[in-house]
């Protein structure tokens, strides 16, 4: 922040691991009136959504970015005229850990006012240690966790099964529809092998059925799980009425909307919030049962002749390749310039480039901006996201799919009435111990920040319960643990996947960092040859930088290719361990694996490689 008189510059605070993001939303004007913290912008990167917050009050005079606009740390958002001779106020606090130990673990979340906790003075219908608010990845594993450790446990969940969006409507069914369409994908390719087959007939209800059963798999086996560690669980939506206590309202019915009346008090000495987030509605879009959510999609009713995919995140092209394989014609409209981003260009470049057959339309820096629904079907209206630029003439499809990013449930659990503190955008600050500004209430997972993965709840979740069970039993190893994961991997399992971890080549270049870069191309694998898909590469960046010494350790990695995901996890535990090239390189990996071009990679980049011609001198 620079001043002139009593003019202000607000600029991007540290923003992490990211270096550069995307405005999504401008959420104040020339001349408006602000107070400190509120909201001015939201920034995006993949599926990483921000607020940023004004770092003092007064009055806009100027605007100085516009939509679409790239933003980093130090940019210029707008020009404040101070209100008075007030400070400015902290500008921002780390949702999940702060960036000197944790850069790449979270995105940051604003800080938010904290609330006078309600009194609350009726009875407890149950009593417990810990009380964990909502099941899913992140809530089941710090039910569990505080379980084992010996707490007295209630986990509330207001849908009728354990596991959360993710493994009921998310991450689970998809991959289990996913599978079917890379197989079905697949066996088109094998007759140029040699090995014919008729084409395949699709059985809807067979399909959803095979969905349903790996779900209820699962989520069976996690409401054994809460069994036998003699963890209650307690169905309904749960709401704060004071600092020690939450009123759940009964659920009924497979989506948990429908409320039976019922209510019950819990008492609890320690609090883990984890209600998750839900998608991203846009206001325009009608209700129509044409037009769905990640969730509506996955129920998979019929396969439409024409689908739009609302957003070029991960997400929604999961799910179109799904309905692409089954028979849909696919088009994707994007605010921004490319699809999958916080990937490198050159990884999406090899999806897109396999990919495009699937698509009539890809429609980058264009937005919508009106749809209606019609009896041929949703008509869609498009403008350009971009000052001068054109946008396509209106379309008709039989599906939209809205896949524009999640938000927090933070407004939904009046946390206001234990006294925590929530942003107007429903995040939950915590510090690096997941703690809110309540020192008894901590939160975990969506509702902390960006990313909204499934893997970085579960391992905030196992820091909240040890801190907690460390605070109780007076164990000081538990009491001090803390979310200090210095990277955190990503996945598209699109075909080929797409998978990264740790610093991109995008960012190194940003940020003008020297790396020294391993890349193997899949076109000397002989497993991938023998997959006949050798269309992938693995990619390992290490320290460049003349304090490295020819010596650097790795900083990042991606891969794009079949099992992406399955590999990325090496690649991390090496970041993580400090490892460099001939770390790597000498550690022997099994062949013919996909897996040893990750080892091949280190070896290129060590100058040791012999699969690969020599590098010219």
């Amino acid at each position: 922040m620079s001043e002139s008189a009593n003019l202000i510059d607000i600029k991007v605070p540290d923003i992490g691991d990211f270096d550069e993001v995307s405005v999504i939303e401008m959420l104040v004007k020339a001349g408006d009136t602000i107070k400190a913290e509120q909201s001015l912008i939201t920034v995006e990167s993949d599926k990483a959504s921000m607020e940023i917050p004004s770092s003092a009050a007064g009055v806009v005079k100027e605007i100085k970015v516009k939509l679409g606009d790239k933003v980093k740390q130090g940019s210029v958002i707008l020009t404040l005229e101070a209100a008075g001779a007030a400070a400015p106020v902290s500008e921002q606090k780390q949702a999940a850990a702060p960036a000197a130990s944790a850069p790449a673990a979270s995105k940051t979340v604003a800080s938010a006012a904290a609330p006078a906790a309600a009194s609350f003075s009726g009875s407890a219908d149950l009593e417990c240690d810990v009380l964990v608010l909502g099941a899913g990845p992140g809530g089941y594993s710090a039910a569990f966790r505080a379980a084992d450790l010996g707490l007295k446990v209630v986990l509330v969940e207001r849908y009728a099964t354990l596991g959360g969006v993710c493994l009921n409507v998310g991450c689970i069914p998809s991959k289990a529809l996913l599978h079917v369409a890379a197989v079905m994908d697949e066996v088109k390719h094998f007759e140029a092998l040699g090995v014919s087959f008729t084409e395949p007939t699709v059985d809807l209800n067979k399909l959803r059925t095979h969905k349903e059963k790996v779900v209820g798999k699962l989520t069976g086996g996690l409401a054994a799980m809460a069994k036998m560690r003699k963890v209650t669980t307690v169905r309904g939506v749960g709401q704060f009425v004071g600092a020690n206590h939450l009123q759940v309202a009964e659920t009924a019915g497979a989506e948990g909307q429908e409320k039976t009346g019922k209510t019950q008090t819990i008492a609890f000495k320690n609090c883990i919030i984890a209600a998750g987030s839900q998608a991203v509605r846009l206001p325009f879009m009608p209700e129509d049962p044409r037009v769905v959510d990640s969730t509506g999609a996955l129920a998979l009713k019929e396969v439409p002749k024409r689908m739009l995919i609302l957003g070029g995140g991960i997400i929604g092209l999961e799910m179109g390749t799904v309905y692409s394989t089954l028979g849909a014609r696919l088009d994707v409209v994007e605010m921004l310039d490319g699809l999958m981003l916080g990937a490198d260009r050159d990884l999406v470049k090899v999806w897109q480039k396999m990919n495009a057959p699937r698509f009539d339309n890809i429609m980058l820096k264009t937005k919508t901006v009106g749809a209606k629904a019609t009896p041929a079907g949703i008509e869609v209206t498009f403008a350009a996201a971009e000052e001068g630029g054109t946008a396509p003439a209106p379309q008709t499809y039989d599906l939209v799919l809205q896949a524009v990013g999640r938000s927090p449930n933070g407004k939904k659990i009046a946390a206001e009435k234990a006294g925590v503190a929530v942003t107007d955008r429903g995040f939950i600050p915590v510090d690096i111990q997941m703690r809110t500004n309540v020192p008894h209430i901590f939160a975990i997972g969506d509702i902390v920040g960006q990313p909204m993965l499934a893997h970085k709840a579960v391992h905030e979740a196992h820091v909240a319960a040890e801190v907690i069970a460390g605070e109780l039993q007076g164990n000081r190893e538990l009491a001090s643990a803390a979310f200090n994961a210095r990277v955190i991997p990503s996945v598209a399992f699109t075909d080929p996947e797409i998978a990264w971890v740790g610093l991109t080549e995008t960012e190194a270049n940003a940020q003008g960092i020297k790396v020294k870069k391993g890349l193997f191309p899949w076109t000397a694998s002989g497993r991938a040859i023998a997959n006949g898909r050798d269309e992938g590469y693995t990619k390992l960046l290490f320290d460049d930088s003349p304090e490295a010494h020819g010596h650097g350790k790795i900083l990042g990695g991606g891969i794009v290719g079949t099992h992406a995901g399955d590999m990325i996890g090496e690649i991390a535990l090496a970041i993580e361990m400090g490892a460099d090239a001939v770390d790597i390189g000498k550690t022997i990996h099994p062949h013919p694996t996909l897996g040893e071009s990750i080892g091949m990679a280190a070896e290129i980049a060590h100058g040791s490689c012999t699969d690969v011609p020599p590098a010219r001198k």
